[in-house]
């Protein structure tokens, strides 16, 4: 799945980063990189949604405490574009343990927790493709 833009990526920038204000800051960085805003829409993640987004981890011991800071507040869903936009992304965020994350990558410069870290971005194209349909089926 790409745009005129390259190779696409889904990106929830999470409730704590809402909380936050630091929404402005987490697009700042992907448009002065050169990446495309596709789509944008501030809203919620219910059970239902957290269920299908992490369909892989909804078995796994992390799970219910995640599932329960996902669905704890408003998040940004985002499709952003570019070229190996899904490698860009994820080397611009960083490990998700921001205690461990480089400093200069958002998760380094904004986070101390392994999952309130602020940003989630595809990790492969298929992953991208899935979870694209899911926050915006329209672009699907």
């Amino acid at each position: 799945m790409t745009s005129p833009s390259g190779e696409r990526s889904l990106v929830l920038i999470k409730p704590d980063a809402v909380r936050r204000g630091l929404v402005g800051e987490i697009i700042g960085r992907f448009e002065r990189k050169g990446l495309a805003v596709d789509a944008m829409v501030l809203r919620s993640m219910d059970a239902a949604l957290a269920d299908q987004h992490y369909t892989e981890h909804v078995d796994k011991a992390f799970y219910p405490p995640l599932k329960e800071f996902m669905t704890s507040g408003p998040l940004v869903a985002m499709v952003v574009s570019g070229d190996q936009v899904i490698e860009v992304i994820r080397a611009m965020i960083g490990s998700t343990d921001g205690r461990k994350a480089a400093a200069g990558t958002i998760r380094g410069d904004f986070s101390l927790s392994n999952r309130e870290n602020l940003v989630h971005a595809s990790d492969s194209p298929d992953s991208a493709k899935r979870e694209i349909q899911l926050w915006f089926p329209e672009l699907a």
